[in-house]
Parts: C-alpha cells; sequence; structure tokens
C-alpha cells in the first residue's frame, strides 16, 4: 500500500512541476511578445525626389523631411521596415539605385542607415540605426538589422523612416507605412 501511495504523490508532484514549467515557459513567452510590441511598420518605399518646385524668385525648392535634406535622384524598388518597443529595427531594401546622371543604374557605392522620426513633423524626434551605414549590394539591396540610438515612444506619433547616406545624412527614399498593422 506504501508503494502505491508513493507512486501517486509521484506522479502527483511531476504533474506540479511541468505545470509550473508550463506556466514559466508561457510567461517568459509572453514577456518576448511584449518587448516585440510593433510601434511602426512601413511597407514599400518611395525613392526621392530632389525638389519640391520652384520659388516666386526663380530659386528651387529643395525636398527637405524632417529637416533632412535630399540626397540626388534615387529610386527603390522595395522596402519593409518594422520598429518594435525594445528600440530593435529591421529594414530589407530592394533596388536603391540612382535615377540619374551618368551613373544612372547603379549603387553610387554608397552605404546606408535608417532614421525613425516619432513626433509632429515641425518638431520631430529622430531615432538612428548604426551611424556607420550598410553597403548596398551591386543590385542596391540592403538589411538592417540594428537597434535605434534610443528607444521611441509608444506610441511613435507620425511615424517617418527615411533611409539616408551613410556619407553625409541626406535621405534617398522613405518608407510607406503600413497603416492596418495587425
Amino acid at each position: 500500500m506504501d508503494s502505491i501511495q508513493e507512486s501517486r504523490n509521484g506522479k502527483a508532484t511531476r504533474t506540479i512541476v511541468r505545470g509550473a514549467l508550463v506556466a514559466l515557459v508561457a510567461l517568459a513567452l509572453a514577456g518576448i511578445a511584449s518587448a516585440q510590441e510593433r510601434i511602426a511598420e512601413f511597407n514599400g518605399g518611395i525613392g526621392v525626389q530632389t525638389l519640391t518646385g520652384v520659388n516666386a524668385d526663380g530659386t528651387v525648392k529643395l525636398n527637405i523631411v524632417r529637416g533632412v535634406n535630399p540626397s540626388g535622384p534615387w529610386v527603390i524598388k522595395h522596402l519593409d521596415a518594422r520598429v518594435n518597443s525594445n528600440g530593435h529595427i529591421t529594414v530589407n531594401g530592394r533596388g536603391l539605385l540612382l535615377a540619374a546622371g551618368n551613373g544612372i543604374g547603379t549603387n553610387a557605392g554608397a552605404s546606408v542607415f535608417a532614421t525613425l522620426f516619432c513626433g509632429p513633423a515641425t518638431a520631430p524626434t529622430a531615432f538612428n540605426s548604426t551611424l556607420t551605414g550598410v553597403a548596398l549590394d551591386a543590385n542596391g539591396n540592403f538589411r538592417i538589422d540594428d537597434f535605434l540610438s534610443a528607444v521611441p515612444a509608444n506610441p511613435c506619433t507620425t511615424p517617418a523612416l527615411l533611409i539616408r547616406n551613410a556619407a553625409n545624412g541626406t535621405w534617398f527614399a522613405a518608407g510607406i507605412q503600413n497603416v492596418e498593422q495587425e
């Protein structure tokens, strides 16, 4: 009879331990999920158009976005970016190439970094990925997998994402915000 009781106690103990382990794993996964909450997502990209028009005095209007000057004309075929609440940013870009001049269709040997802006366009807060930059491959493809210079506010109001030239900080492309986040 004692061995039957010990067997039942052993099974009960194993069941309790298994339940506790399952609960710990669930809590860990919930913690990871909350740390990975997405605060901004961009699907698609717009290549830079250097000018926005001409002033009445004949001077040109540069396409300055959130205080950042444009580079020469560039195109981008595809861009996907995600920013998590812990400041982790991933950007996949395809076909970021010059759109004018003798170097048309090339990557011009450029390296890029990403800047996420939060807040109103007149007074945004900028969060940069690594400033050393990621080199474009021959086809203008790149991947940024990094953390931002600081953790953005959550929510990041009126987010804007610029892909910028590591050499001089001008912008090449902008992300198209995905407003239908899941």
